[in-house]
């Protein structure tokens, strides 16, 4: 039993045991808290998100849809191994489970059959989204379980829990099958192992290029409280001006250059309405999928 980590913590053990982490918009404020409350937290549980490709996966897992409203988890784990935090609190991963499977992971000992959903699961575990399609043939790359590894082994070592702790939604809910793909109970020993200090180094791949373009930089990036963070200075300014130039939604008199200006920001909410969204979803700031569509070359 154990309060969850306020959002500070929880992005600082991740990266301490080595994870990839790509924080997503205004990730620590985004729950589902008015719908019931978070904690005390008793584990971690992973899922599979039948869906395929990255971006259209952590879209999805952040903003839900009609019938289940997002975060659907905490962290989308994508096949290149990195973690995309996507909301934190409340939600809507675990929904009802087996009180006797949460006794199991509050006492860390054998799981029973989950025949039961009397038990809100989406208060007591950190949730986790891996994308694959979960038919059994799409492949789980190396990189994405590790990093599933060393997730849950990061909020173990921070709970001081064992690998007892983290279960499978197939585990948990009668009739879910997810994670499907890997067993839980190899995922189980590969934690347990990491937490003992006893991990097997991976094999290092080869070094890898340079990304071609800028990862999305986050929303607090862009912004100072609720406003433009006007003044800012980065070179991905001056590659955001560029490309919005080179795909005809500059309004600049001078420039681009590094340093944030309410040309920056005309441009951008032109290239948002040049990608189809209109009224206040087309303003200011620079949201992940019209990012992505830029093409911010690397600076």
């Amino acid at each position: 039993m154990a309060p969850p980590m306020l959002p500070a913590a929880f992005l600082d053990c991740l990266r301490d045991e080595g994870v990839t982490v790509v924080e997503v918009g205004d990730w620590p404020h985004r729950n589902r808290n008015h719908k019931g409350p978070w904690g005390p937290v008793h584990g971690v549980m992973i899922h599979h998100t039948v869906t395929k490709g990255s971006d259209r996966t952590v879209a999805i897992c952040r903003d839900g849809h009609a019938s289940l409203p997002g975060p659907l988890c905490h962290g989308v784990i994508t096949k290149d191994g990195r973690v995309h935090l996507v909301g934190y609190g409340r939600a809507n991963h675990a929904g009802m489970g087996d009180d006797d499977v949460l006794t199991a992971v509050k006492n860390e000992t054998s799981l029973p059959p989950d025949n039961e959903a009397n038990t809100d699961g989406n208060r007591h575990f950190y949730g986790f989204e891996c994308e694959n399609l979960g038919d059994g043939e799409d492949p789980w790359p190396a990189a994405q379980l590790l990093a599933i590894e060393k997730v849950s082994a990061a909020i173990c070592r921070h709970h001081g829990w064992g690998a007892g702790s983290v279960i499978g939604h197939l585990e948990w809910q009668p009739g879910k099958v997810d994670p499907k793909g890997f067993t839980m109970q190899t995922m189980r020993g590969r934690i347990a192992a990491r937490l003992d200090g006893n991990a097997p180094e991976p094999e290092q791949p080869a070094p890898q290029p340079k990304p071609k373009y800028e990862p999305y930089p986050g929303r607090s990036f862009f912004m100072k409280g609720d406003k433009p963070a006007l003044g800012k200075t980065s070179p991905i300014l001056t590659a955001m001006g560029k490309r919005l130039v080179a795909v005809g939604c500059g309004r600049y008199k001078v420039g681009p250059g590094p340093t944030l200006g309410q040309a920056d920001v005309d441009s951008y909410e032109a290239w948002q309405r040049k990608c189809g969204y209109s009224g206040a979803a087309a303003k200011w700031p620079p949201g992940p999928t019209t990012w992505d569509k830029l093409k911010v070359p690397n600076s």
